[in-house]
């Protein structure tokens, strides 16, 4: 049986993203955003129990056979893991993150300028949105470590869990781990407004709590980047509100238009080459855009962006035609991301 160690060996020198330790199936890497088999025999109940078990100490495995579920993150010498271990159908299996060593930068990401702008940004919210593993994370790392790099500013991040470690630039970078650092995203964002940051980072705003502190100090003179499950940017109100009770509607409204600096909203598009890169439309808030949030739906949001080109926004449809156009997607990915911009 593959052991541990030749496991993330193997996926790290295959540039895999994610491992898939899965009952009656080979063990699955993704490359390239595709599951690809790396065994030829499927795995057995109990072998793909086995592989996932050496993955926890004997204490997590009494955790995880109390809970039925565990997440942990994993540091070796080699590199840094985020894995998740479940029952699945009555079998135990594990889905496995390859994390990079270090965070990624704007450039080599290939995010348009824009990106730098909103990471230059005094106060206000900015936001990184999109569906499930679609490379938000990454992005908002990039913009942390564009400010670290360039500004004197005291970061503050709030993550579950630490992706990415960021070590001190010109700026001061203090990360802090719900569960482990801090009970949850809204005590630590709390705490945060007590600890003189120039930029708060939230790993996700998953609760009404949450948002409604997230506002208020992108109000008063703190950056503050955050990540949301979206599909797109037109419908980010009617996301925000889904969050509220509806009393509080026209207060969110409020200040969802005072604050919001930008959206980035992407997409991770396979290439030609068999890696992936970031498709993107970007939303700059404008009085325009503001008035819409303030009365309207985001419907609304999507003229503003097809009509914002002198203030760096940029449409999906613009962003996947210039890869396109370079040759670095095939018109077949084009045409099944435009799909749902039509």
């Amino acid at each position: 049986m593959i052991s541990r160690k030749q496991l993330l060996e193997h996926a790290k020198a295959q540039k895999a993203t994610d491992i898939h330790i899965c009952a009656g199936a080979p063990v699955l890497f993704r490359l390239g955003g595709k599951l690809v088999p790396i065994t030829k025999e499927t795995l057995t109940a109990a072998q793909s129990r086995d592989i996932s078990l050496e993955l926890l100490t004997e204490e997590q495995r009494i955790q995880f056979e109390k809970n039925l579920d565990y997440d942990l993150m994993l540091a070796d010498g080699a590199g840094r893991y985020r894995i998740n271990i479940g029952y699945f159908n009555g079998a135990v299996g594990a889905t496995i993150r390859i994390l990079p060593t270090r965070p990624r930068t704007v450039e080599e990401l290939s995010l348009p300028d824009v990106v730098k702008d909103l990471a230059r940004r005094t106060k206000g919210l900015v936001l990184i949105t999109g569906s499930t593993s679609q490379g938000k994370t990454t992005t908002m790392t990039a913009m942390i470590d564009e400010i670290n790099a360039t500004c004197e500013k005291h970061i503050v991040t709030i993550e579950d869990p630490i992706e990415y470690v960021h070590t001190n630039k010109t700026g001061v970078v203090r990360q802090r781990e719900v569960g482990r650092d801090t009970q949850s995203f809204h005590t630590g964002l709390r705490a945060a407004l007590r600890q003189d940051p120039d930029v708060i980072a939230i790993g996700e705003m998953r609760d009404y709590e949450t948002i409604k502190i997230a506002l208020a100090a992108a109000e008063t003179g703190v950056l503050v980047l955050s990540t949301l499950h979206v599909i797109s940017i037109d419908k980010i109100i009617e996301r925000l509100l889904s969050y509220a009770p509806a009393s509080d509607e026209g207060q969110l409204r409020f200040l969802l238009a005072e604050s919001l600096q930008g959206m980035i909203h992407q997409e991770l598009v396979p290439t030609l080459k068999g890696g992936q890169r970031v498709a993107c439309e970007i939303l700059v808030v404008t009085s325009a855009a503001k008035n819409i949030i303030r009365r309207k739906g985001g419907f609304f949001l999507r003229s503003v962006i097809e009509t914002g080109k002198k203030h760096g926004m940029m449409t999906m449809v613009e962003s996947v035609n210039a890869l396109l156009d370079a040759r670095t997607i095939s018109e077949g990915v084009a045409e099944s991301v435009l799909a749902n911009y039509k």
